[in-house]
């Protein structure tokens, strides 16, 4: 999916909700009997109309070995074959030399042909250049995320040299990591926990793609996300997973989970009629 696709979509659905699918065995009603796929299914079907992107964070599957690998697998095929707008986002933070990245991409974007995958920038270019070889498909760079120990390093202070302005380590990540694409084919994952820091994001990337985890059960703002980082054409994909799909722990699972999408939805629609996008 292209840029101008992803925005069409956020401009007609007047959402830019990306819905997190972290199945939890231990969240999930007794009666699926840990049955991933029909979860996920029922999750999907009920929140389709509200959201833009669906983000299958690869952990909750592999846990399970071969059976969970097998639902993720079966749960991008059901969105691509029932959903086909909606952008699919395979999380799995992935980050290693050349020639392993390579076999990543393939595996995400040949075999799988999901629209984007998360990748660790840690180890340099050629971590992340072998993802920015396929047309159509994107990388979504880990730049300042929403977890509390992303200060540990992301928010460091580096120069370069005596001459070099400083930084934070963050910023460098993002301006760094921008030239080797575009804004058509790189996002960058910047945790809505960050607060005012998206101003600074903004400062580095003004218009690529933030996809922006942390909104609900971490506490992030929805609307100082939109205050500090929405561009004129959105450029932001918010993702919701917990405060979603295990809303309810109760056989109205669904019914629930999309009475939560449509709210964060109704919320975004009218952060992007105050924005005039839509």
């Amino acid at each position: 999916m292209n840029r101008q696709e992803l925005i069409k979509q956020i401009k007609t659905k007047k959402s830019f909700l990306c819905v997190g699918l972290d199945p939890d065995l231990d969240k999930m009603p007794e009666s699926l009997h840990g049955d991933i796929f029909e979860f996920n299914k029922q999750i999907i079907d009920s929140t389709a109309r509200y959201c833009v992107a669906y983000k299958p964070n690869l952990a909750f599957y592999e846990a399970h070995g071969l059976k969970g690998y097998e639902a993720y697998e079966k749960t991008v095929e059901y969105i691509k074959d029932n959903y086909p707008e909606i952008f699919i986002i395979a999380d799995a933070k992935r980050g290693d030399i050349g020639n392993t990245s390579r076999m990543y991409a393939k595996s995400f974007f040949e075999i799988q042909d999901v629209d984007a995958v998360t990748v660790a920038p840690y180890m340099g270019k050629d971590s992340v250049a072998p993802f920015l070889e396929f047309d159509g498909h994107w990388v979504v760079v880990l730049a300042l995320t929403s977890n509390p120990g992303s200060h540990d390093f992301q928010t460091k202070t580096i120069q370069d040299s005596p001459t070099d302005a400083k930084c934070q380590l963050f910023e460098k990540v993002l301006s760094t990591v921008s030239s080797w694409g575009t804004d058509e084919n790189i996002m960058f994952v910047v945790g809505a926990t960050q607060g005012s820091l998206f101003a600074d994001v903004r400062k580095v990337v003004p218009t690529n793609f933030l996809l922006v985890p942390g909104v609900g059960a971490q506490g992030g703002s929805l609307e100082e996300v939109a205050k500090y980082g929405l561009i004129p054409d959105c450029g932001l994909l918010v993702n919701s997973s917990r405060g979603i799909i295990h809303a309810s722990k109760n056989d109205d699972f669904a019914k629930v989970a999309q009475e939560k999408a449509k709210e964060l939805q109704e919320q975004m629609c009218e952060i992007l009629r105050q924005a005039n996008i839509i």
